[in-house]
C-alpha cells in the first residue's frame, strides 16, 4: 500500500490558498473558498495506573472548496496539527474530492471522503457536540477501527452516488439515499486485495428535521504479509478479512435541539495490531481473542437553555469490542455547550466510565474544548 505524499498534498493545498485569494470568479470556475477550524482541548482522566492531565490539539484542519461549471464541487482539506512519524498523526490529506450536483435525485463524487454509513459519521467534529464521536461510530466506521485500520477519520478512497427522492407537496424531500464502492483500506493508501467495500444507506424524513436510517457495509480490510491460522498453519501473502456492518439510526435536530440514537453491528475479525506504516504492514497476525463480532449503541441530547447561546447536553455511550457484557465499555455524559460568536464555541462535559475490561472498572473524564472556525 503506497501513501500520498503528505508534503506533495500540502503543497498542493498551500496553492490553491494562495492562489484562491487572487483569483475571481469565472464561468468556468468560481472562486475558491477557503476554510477550516481549530479545536483546543484540556483533559483529565482518573484511570488507575494511566491518569492523565493535558492540554491538546485535537484538529486544525484548512481547506479549499469551490465549484466548477456550476455542476461540479470540489473539497481539498488537510490536518495540520501532530507530527508526520505515523499515519494516525499529522499534517497529511484528509479530503480530495470532486461531486458531480446537476441533479438532486443523482450526484456523484469521486475521490478521498466521508463513508456514507451512520448518521454521526459525517458530522462536523464541533456541530456533533461532545468530546468525541460515539464509540460506535469511532470503532466501526472508519476512524480508529477495531479491524486495525489506520486512523482515517471515517474516510476512504472510492466513487459514490446520492440523492434526494419523493418530494411532498411543500417541497420537501422525504427519502435520501447514498451508496458508494470503496478500497476499503482507509485515507492515503491503495487497495491490498482489489477487493472493493460496499458501502451506503437510505433515510425517510416524515417531518422536518426528523429522520429515520438504515446502512450496510459488505467488503474487507487487507494486508500483504506474513500470519497464523488458527489451525497453527502460517501463511504469506495477503490476508484479508472480510468485514460485514449495519447500523440503525434515528435523530431530530433544528437549530438549538440535538436528539440522536444509533445501534451499529459488526461481523468480521480484526489484525492484532494497528497499521502505521510499511514494517506495519507486514504483521498480518489476525487477533483471533478479539473475536469476529462487536455491537454499539449510543443514546444523546442537545437541548437550549438560552436559545443560540446556552445548550446542555447528555449522552449514554456503550460499546461492546467483542459483542458481550464482560468488556464492554459505557460513557455517562453530561455537560454544556457555550456559543460565544457563531463562529467561537465553548464546549465541557463531565464522563463517568465503566470499562470491564479494565481491573478497577471506573474512572472519570473530564474535558473542555474551546473551537473556532474561520
Amino acid at each position: 500500500m503506497k501513501r500520498i505524499s503528505t508534503a506533495t498534498a500540502f503543497a498542493v493545498l498551500i496553492t490553491l490558498c494562495t492562489d484562491a485569494q487572487e483569483t475571481k470568479s469565472n464561468s468556468i470556475m468560481g472562486k475558491p473558498k477557503i476554510s477550516g477550524y481549530l479545536i483546543g482541548q484540556y483533559q483529565t482522566s482518573t484511570q488507575d495506573n494511566n491518569n492523565s492531565n493535558s492540554f491538546n490539539i485535537r484538529y486544525a484542519r484548512l481547506s479549499v472548496g469551490g465549484h466548477i461549471l456550476d455542476d461540479f464541487e470540489y473539497k481539498l482539506q488537510g490536518q495540520i496539527n501532530g507530527n508526520t512519524s505515523t499515519l494516525g498523526s499529522s499534517p497529511r490529506l484528509v479530503d480530495a474530492s470532486v461531486e458531480w450536483q446537476k441533479y438532486g435525485f443523482l450526484k456523484v463524487k469521486a475521490g478521498q471522503f466521508k463513508l456514507p454509513f451512520t448518521f454521526e459519521n459525517p458530522m462536523h467534529p464541533i456541530d456533533m457536540g461532545f468530546m468525541g464521536y460515539g464509540q460506535a461510530v469511532s470503532k466501526l466506521s472508519g476512524m480508529s477501527d477495531r479491524m486495525g485500520q489506520h486512523s482515517s477519520n471515517g474516510r476512504d478512497i472510492g466513487i459514490q452516488i446520492q440523492g434526494d427522492i419523493l418530494t411532498n407537496t411543500s417541497g420537501r424531500n422525504l427519502l435520501h439515499y447514498q451508496v458508494g464502492i470503496f478500497n476499503g483500506q482507509g485515507i492515503n493508501v491503495k487497495d491490498a486485495d482489489n477487493r472493493k467495500n460496499i458501502v451506503g444507506g437510505m433515510w425517510f424524513m416524515p417531518t422536518k428535521g426528523l429522520r429515520v436510517g438504515v446502512f450496510g457495509w459488505a467488503g474487507s480490510y487487507a494486508r500483504n504479509g506474513i500470519w497464523t491460522d488458527r489451525n497453527g498453519n502460517e501463511h504469506s501473502g495477503t490476508n484479508s478479512l472480510s468485514q460485514y456492518r449495519y447500523a440503525i439510526s434515528a435523530e431530530y435536530r433544528n437549530t438549538d435541539w440535538q436528539v440522536r440514537s444509533e445501534y451499529v453491528h459488526s461481523t468480521g475479525y480484526g489484525f492484532s495490531t494497528t497499521y502505521q506504516n510499511s514494517d506495519n504492514q507486514k504483521d498480518a497476525r489476525v487477533n483471533w481473542t478479539q473475536g469476529n463480532k462487536a455491537d454499539g449503541f449510543y443514546a444523546l441530547c442537545i437541548a437550549p437553555v438560552i436559545r443560540q447561546k446556552l445548550r446542555a447536553k447528555a449522552r449514554y455511550d456503550l460499546y461492546r469490542p467483542s459483542a458481550e457484557w464482560n468488556n464492554s465499555r459505557t460513557q455517562y455524559e453530561i455537560g454544556i455547550n457555550y456559543i460565544l460568536h457563531k463562529n467561537i464555541e465553548l464546549q465541557g462535559e463531565y464522563a463517568f466510565i465503566n470499562d470491564r475490561s479494565l481491573a478497577c472498572h471506573n474512572y472519570s473524564i473530564v474535558d473542555v474544548e474551546l473551537c473556532v472556525r474561520f
